[in-house]
């Protein structure tokens, strides 16, 4: 059971992009075609990628076994715990939107939202700029999330030697 409800360490940076890209395909197509279902489908997937990683989620198993696999990109390898915690942020706000549209019937406000939501998933999807992992960042270096939570992440000396 807690191999379920674990998340990988490293991350293939190459799958989140593809998952962050559906996410935004997924996010205009709510918005434009008023598709307030997705709101669901959209929070199921963000809860399921924190608490299980891809296992759970049916659009992180069809980056990380379909897509990614026939894609001739070279694989890059980052910190999970950042994308965990950029993960949870999708899921409050897609939490927040089918709240909001569901129990309140204020999809109006959802989809402004989802507007939001756009702007990192698509940095994250076409530029490869993981808005969440940098907010992590600065968390770890004022002491917000301790330095134990990601040693790779708090140790710069490691993503140099890495680098060169």
């Amino acid at each position: 059971m807690s191999e379920l409800f674990s998340f990988p360490n490293p991350v293939n940076d190459v799958a989140a992009r593809v998952v962050a890209a559906g996410v935004v395909a997924m996010a205009l197509v709510t918005i434009v075609f008023d598709a307030r279902w997705l709101t669901l489908v959209l929070a199921y997937g963000f809860v399921a990628r924190v608490l299980t990683g891809p296992t759970l989620s049916p659009l992180g198993r069809l980056a990380t076994q379909v897509v990614v696999p026939r894609l001739s990109l070279p694989v890059r390898f980052v910190p999970g715990p950042p994308k965990r915690f950029a993960q949870g942020i999708g899921a409050a706000f897609t939490v927040t939107v089918a709240v909001l549209t569901y129990g309140f019937d204020r999809f109006d406000v959802g989809e402004v939202l989802l507007g939001v939501l756009l702007v990192p998933a698509s940095l994250e999807a076409f530029a490869g700029y993981c808005v969440g992992c940098k907010v992590f960042g600065v968390l770890m270096r004022v002491g917000v999330i301790p330095e134990s939570v990601c040693e790779e992440c708090a140790d710069i000396t490691r993503r140099v030697g890495a680098a060169s």
